[in-house]
């Protein structure tokens, strides 16, 4: 399991006094209030960045970082993700998951038979769908409901499921 989660994607400056929109990668945006710092990789350094002010317009969360008071001390983040350790991550509830942990579960049906591992979550705003890479090269679109996704079990890195009539034609 991965000790960093991403929270947000520097999408672009906001003014000329070092603000950024940032992208949420989270299910609340509001939770940026909440944080006092995030770890901004640059894909060559990972920097711990104290936030300053938090603000919301549209889908963004527009970041003041402390230190950073121009546009040209945080234009060159542009595109960059920021994260937060376990610890700062948000509480989950019973049967709540971090897409990066479902991630390469090795999946198994519930007679036993393994059906191959999970490559991606797609979320809809019903409920998720995990995307499954069967070992005959195929792909299961699985809605995650509690119908079709029987057990997690994170320490054995294995999801159990339940294949609904029609899924795999």
């Amino acid at each position: 399991m991965e000790n960093l989660l991403q929270v947000g994607i520097i999408s672009s400056t906001h003014g000329i006094r070092g603000e950024v929109k940032v992208f949420p990668t989270t299910d609340d945006a509001k939770r940026f209030k909440n944080l006092k710092e995030v770890l901004l990789d640059t894909g060559k350094e990972q920097l711990w960045l104290e936030i300053e002010q938090v603000k919301f317009f549209k889908q963004f969360a527009i970041i003041k970082f402390k230190g950073y008071d121009n546009i040209n001390d945080i234009e060159l983040y542009k595109g960059k993700s920021l994260f937060v350790t376990r610890e700062n991550a948000v509480k989950l509830e019973k049967d709540e998951y971090f897409i990066a942990d479902l991630i390469g579960l090795a999946v198994c049906s519930d007679d036993g038979e393994v059906k191959g591992q999970l490559k991606d979550v797609i979320e809809t705003g019903a409920n998720d769908v995990y995307v499954i890479s069967l070992e005959d090269g195929r792909e299961l679109l699985l809605p995650a409901i509690r119908e079709c996704v029987l057990d997690v079990n994170l320490g054995e890195q294995k999801m159990t499921i339940h294949v609904l009539d029609g899924l795999l034609d």
